[in-house]
């Protein structure tokens, strides 16, 4: 890793070719960690390569196997991870039974974060520390109509950081997750709803999620929620009956 020092800090980021994992990586930068970062984008990890003197691969996290190669890449070149920061992930959104990528959106949003996270938690537990930052939602805490399998599968994350959150503490491993709100990022546009009232009650920034998401993480903070409108938004879910709910969500995919 050109400009690296050996054993210095190492983070892993996945989904760092855009949005949130993008600005993750030069925020790990400027803090003087090496990177290795991983998304679909070659063109986009040449150029963060050349930029932050990262290490990369370029990999689909849907693709069976691309978490086996990730974990071997790193091991090949004795790249001790020491936070992973498990940002891939997308949505589709429309009616349930009419998508055909529901089986690409569960093994990128779960398995594969599962898998990164015991390979890489169970190298950090041996070693008595490390980090770990899951990428949920604020969708998390609601049901989701028309997108039903994307807000399924960030309630997961958020259900699985918090309870591998009080086992690994103990072996010295600190798990945190971000449960950002709607941003600004290519989401809505690749997920169709560019647009739509759910994008247009507000975004934040990208750089300010991660910013928020970095210093959540560096005081271990066990789950992060960015904004304050975020914030009430997740306190609505918590009193609001859920039949209400279902109707609001279903409303604001329009």
């Amino acid at each position: 890793m050109e400009g690296t020092k050996q054993n210095s800090r190492t983070v892993l980021i996945t989904g760092a070719t855009s949005g949130i994992g993008y600005e993750f990586a030069k925020i790990f930068h400027r803090e003087g960690y090496n990177l290795v970062l991983t998304g679909r984008d070659k063109e986009v990890l040449k150029k963060l390569d050349k930029e932050l003197g990262s290490v990369s691969i370029a990999l689909d996290l849907s693709k069976s196997g691309s978490v086996s190669e990730l974990y071997e890449f790193t091991k090949k070149k004795n790249l001790d991870v020491e936070i992973l920061v498990n940002n891939a992930g997308f949505g589709s959104f429309g009616e349930f039974i009419a998508q055909d990528n529901a089986d690409a959106m569960v093994q990128v949003n779960i398995a594969s974060l599962t898998t990164l996270t015991q390979l890489y938690g169970r190298d950090m537990a041996k070693k008595g520390h490390g980090k770990i930052l899951n990428i949920a939602s604020v969708a998390a805490y609601f049901p989701g109509p028309y997108a039903s399998v994307y807000y399924a599968s960030k309630a997961y994350v958020l259900s699985f950081s918090e309870g591998l959150r009080e086992e690994l503490k103990k072996k010295g491993v600190q798990v945190c997750v971000l449960c950002p709100g709607a941003t600004k990022t290519k989401f809505f546009v690749r997920a169709g709803i560019n647009n739509s009232r759910l994008e247009m009650m507000g975004t934040m920034d990208a750089a300010k999620v991660a910013e928020i998401g970095y210093s959540g993480l560096m005081k271990d903070k066990g789950v992060i929620i960015p904004g304050f409108t975020n914030f009430v938004f997740v306190g609505l879910a918590r009193h609001m009956p859920r039949f209400v709910l279902r109707k609001l969500m279903a409303s604001l995919q329009k």
